[in-house]
């Protein structure tokens, strides 16, 4: 293969590892594409660069004359810089965990535990950070689904958000709540909740004030009674 061969397949590589890997964690795509990009025309600049000066000035293209391990060491170098220079991004780095201030009167403990288990790294003021949220672009995508999280619905501030809540056994149910990227890799290993756990979980949570499927039903009623 030709050196400018293996720096474009590097480069198309570079964007759909990124690209698969945010899906995996969550992260926005459109940003995953300007990080991947970053990387790829920073690699392409510095080969160029590094022809000129071979080759006395002259341009013979980004990768012209060079070997593949040179092409591949540009891309591993400048996506080594650019994985340090986010790094320092403050962006993520607030893992707050404000107080508790109200919960739903739940039905059970074990309905909350339930919950715990699958919604709290989200949905609460309980949130575990682990070691990796302290990491780019990790964290980036960890504190994005935290922040968007507790803006749906926080059931530790129940009340603050409860318009949404009643679309917490809905999303329980058509498995979009925990989302995939929350468990893949084996995380959170708790919130794989069997289809028991579900079933136990979705009848604790019909007979939990406030996160009933029929509790909009009947404020309606009250709104059109009156």
């Amino acid at each position: 293969m030709s050196a400018n061969r293996a720096a474009s397949a590097t480069g198309l590589l570079v964007v759909v590892v990124a690209v698969v890997g945010a899906v995996l964690i969550g992260l926005a795509i459109p940003l995953t594409v300007v990080l991947a990009a970053v990387v790829v025309v920073g690699a392409f600049a510095t080969l160029k660069m590094h022809n000129r000066r071979r080759d006395g000035g002259a341009d013979s293209g980004a990768a012209g004359g060079l070997s593949t391990g040179v092409v591949l060491a540009h891309f591993a170098l400048v996506a080594t810089v650019t994985f340090g220079v986010i790094q320092v991004v403050p962006y993520g780095r607030d893992h707050s965990n404000p107080p508790v201030t109200a919960e739903p009167d739940w039905s059970s403990p074990r309905t909350r535990e339930l919950m715990e288990n699958a919604c709290y790294g989200c949905h609460s003021n309980e949130v575990e950070w682990p070691w990796y949220s302290n990491i780019a672009p990790i964290s980036w995508a960890i504190t994005d689904h935290v922040d968007k999280g507790r803006g749906k619905v926080n059931y530790s501030e129940f009340g603050t958000s409860a318009e949404e809540a009643d679309e917490t056994i809905e999303e329980i149910l058509d498995g979009s709540m925990p989302p995939g990227y929350f468990t893949s890799f084996g995380l959170h290993p708790e919130a794989n909740l069997s289809d028991a756990e579900i079933d136990a979980l979705v009848a604790g949570l019909r007979a939990t004030p406030g996160l009933s499927e029929d509790d909009d039903d009947d404020d309606e009623g009250d709104e059109d009674d009156d």
